[in-house]
């Protein structure tokens, strides 16, 4: 079944509690994400802003590779909408934000709870089935942890996407990718992306299914960008 993006983004007054459900489905979820980020990126560019360095966070990176030249705007819609497909098919899962370092919440981290995502130096998020999680949650109130659960339909970034690195690693196959003309910050490694990962169809598989990490120290990003080629 099709759907029209625009009417969902922009829903007449009667549509707008279908189109908020709608924006739940991953399968919309994604698509609207990137074409909002991609858009406001163009935006900016046709004010004269151009930006010298990027960084996205999950699809926010295929924003960024898009507007680095890796791909086309055409081909990273039909990945990004492939994407959004093949985790909506996939059995429902919970994420968890944590106020705590990686190295404090790798003890919880087990079969059924990923490590989804360092966004700072004591902020993690956790993903897996709703089963875990919620023990998990319990768990860290009990310690006084902070943590808080995040509006997902699905476990992202963790060990529920192992079914579809396949099958998107050979889509990913099919699209012509390029080096970045603008460098940006891989999800994957946390530095600078190089032009043999940007053009790697099982670099993209890993970045679905792999830890996002951001840079964690300014120090960090500003030898990573001398470095790149």
């Amino acid at each position: 079944m099709k759907s029209n993006l625009r009417t969902i983004l922009y829903p007449v007054a009667d549509k707008i509690e279908e189109a908020k459900q709608q924006l739940t489905q991953t399968a919309i979820t994604q698509p609207a994400l990137f074409v909002i980020e991609y858009a406001l990126a163009k935006l900016w560019m046709s004010w004269g802003v151009r930006p010298e360095v990027m960084i996205g966070h999950s699809v926010g990176e295929y924003v960024a590779a898009c507007l680095a030249g890796v791909f086309s705007l055409e081909d990273a819609l039909v990945l990004i909408a492939a994407r959004g497909r093949m985790m909506q098919k996939l059995p429902g899962g919970t994420m968890l934000a944590v106020r705590l370092p990686e190295s404090a919440v790798k003890p919880f981290l087990n079969d059924e709870i990923s490590l989804a995502a360092v966004n700072a130096p004591s902020l993690c998020v956790v993903s897996g089935t709703h089963e875990a999680i919620a023990k998990l949650q319990i768990e860290l109130e009990k310690r006084t942890v902070a943590c808080t659960p995040l509006q997902t339909s699905h476990a992202f970034h963790s060990g529920m996407m192992n079914s579809i690195l396949h099958p998107f690693t050979e889509l990913v196959g099919k699209v012509k990718l390029y080096a970045p003309k603008i460098p940006f910050i891989s999800n994957v490694t946390g530095t600078w992306i190089s032009a043999e990962e940007a053009t790697d169809p099982n670099y993209w598989a890993k970045h679905l299914r792999q830890t996002v990490r951001l840079p964690m120290h300014r120090r960090t990003v500003e030898n990573a960008r001398k470095n790149f080629a």
